[in-house]
This record gives C-alpha cells, structure tokens and sequence, in this order.
C-alpha cells in the first residue's frame, strides 16, 4: 500500500509506499502516511503560511484528538502506527513552536477530484521511495478462510479467531448434550450467536446464555432463591476445608 498528497496551491503532489507492508498496512496508516508527506513537504519548502488539510477519514482526525490541549501526557505505546504518529506530531510541535496554523478538515469521501483520487493511487503504488519500514518485530498470525489466506499481526480480529479455534479443539475433548449442540452445523447455535450479540437484549440475559451452556447456572444463589438450597456454600469449597 501507499500514500499520496496533493497541493491544490500548486498543482502539484507527491507519493510513496508504505514499508511493514507484510505486518498488515489499515487504511488509517495510509492516511498518516498522506499527512504527514505534505507536513514535510509543507517544512521543505518552508512556507511560512497556514496548512489546511483535507481528509475523507474519521478515523484519522480522531487519532490527533488526545495531542489537543494542555495538561495531556499522550503515549505512543500500544499504538500500530507510532512509527508514523511519531513523525507528525514532531512535524505539527515544530510549526507551533514558528506561529504557523494547521488545520485539519473532514471532507465527503470520494467526491470525485481526480487531481487527488485517481492519479496518486496508481503512482503511489508505483513509488519506490519506501517509507517508514522499520519492522516492529510483532508476530504475524495465518490463517485460511474460504480459500484464502490472511495475515495479521495481533488485533481483536486475530485475538476472535484463535479464541475460536482454541474453542473448537477444547469441544472435540468433551462429550454431552451442549457439545452436540455446538457442533452440529445448520443448528439453531446461529440463532443463539445473533441473539448473544443483539445489543438491543438486556447484557445480563445474554450473560445469562453463555452461563447455562456452560453449566454455571443455575448457580448456588438460584437454586437459594428457588429454595432447593438451603445455603448458598459451595459444597465443593466446603469439602476441601473440611478435608484439609
């Protein structure tokens, strides 16, 4: 993947690819990746006026939101794009320190401009002016779905599929009614899916599902409630003092 600019002042722009390409480049670094080219190119040319700059991602001016304002101690760590964020914000603290604005603004995505969609894809991915390739040495997972292959270094999507996986391995060692349940395909455990991630359904009742295909409930306290127990103890807590 790459990223690209263009200057509307002088009708000129500039590309380049985005190195760590085999950890898994978000459309959110190639928006880094764009801004932070024209803040350099903004330094070189060393124009002394304001920098207005124009972005169709959300995901990327929210990502300046925490370096706003007084009193904020942000930190880089944790972030997949600090090697990038590093670079901008040093960029945006230079031009402070001059007296120089720098505004950043949302725009409708894919308005249509060809002088700032079309052309500086296809030549950025062209480039061979590699940026920001320093690898951050973070596993990278495989995986194969519907016949194709992915990779990702870590991330909820990643951390989905092996809790997955590892689910899958744990029931071929268990037998029962809830392991058949889970297994069988074409079962009405997709409707159980559906039902555990509709929002709209009070949190403690999909709690509640989750907790009786796994046995804990009906728990002690319930079965307090529903007067089978007469205390809420664990009888199996209770046995192991009494044998210690």
């Amino acid at each position: 993947m790459g990223a690209g600019y263009y200057r509307l002042d002088e009708n000129r722009g500039g590309c380049c690819q985005l190195g760590r390409g085999q950890e898994g480049n978000s459309s959110n670094r190639v928006e880094l990746g764009a801004a932070c080219l024209a803040l350099e190119d903004a330094k070189r040319k060393q124009d002394r006026v304001p920098v207005i700059l124009l972005s169709d991602s959300a995901c990327f001016l929210s990502s300046f939101k925490k370096w706003i304002g007084e009193g904020k101690s942000p930190s880089m760590w944790g972030n997949p794009d600090a090697d990038i964020m590093r670079d901008i914000v040093q960029l945006l603290r230079e031009r402070i320190e001059q007296g120089l604005l720098t505004v950043f603004i949302k725009i409708k995505a894919h308005h249509g401009d060809p002088r700032t969609t079309d052309r500086w894809a296809d030549e950025r991915r062209q480039s061979e002016n590699i940026r920001w390739s320093l690898p951050t040495n973070r596993p990278i997972f495989y995986w194969t779905e519907n016949g194709i292959t992915h990779r990702s270094p870590t991330n909820p999507t990643v951390k989905k599929i092996i809790d997955s996986h590892v689910s899958r391995q744990q029931l071929k060692t268990q037998r029962g009614s809830t392991v058949i349940f889970l297994t069988s395909e074409d079962n009405s455990r997709d409707l159980l899916g559906k039902f555990h991630k509709d929002r709209s359904v009070w949190i403690r009742a999909r709690r509640r599902v989750l907790q009786s295909l796994s046995y804990q409930f009906p728990c002690a306290f319930q079965f307090k409630q529903w007067g089978t127990l007469n205390d809420v103890k664990c009888r199996l807590c209770e046995k192991y003092y009494m044998e210690k």
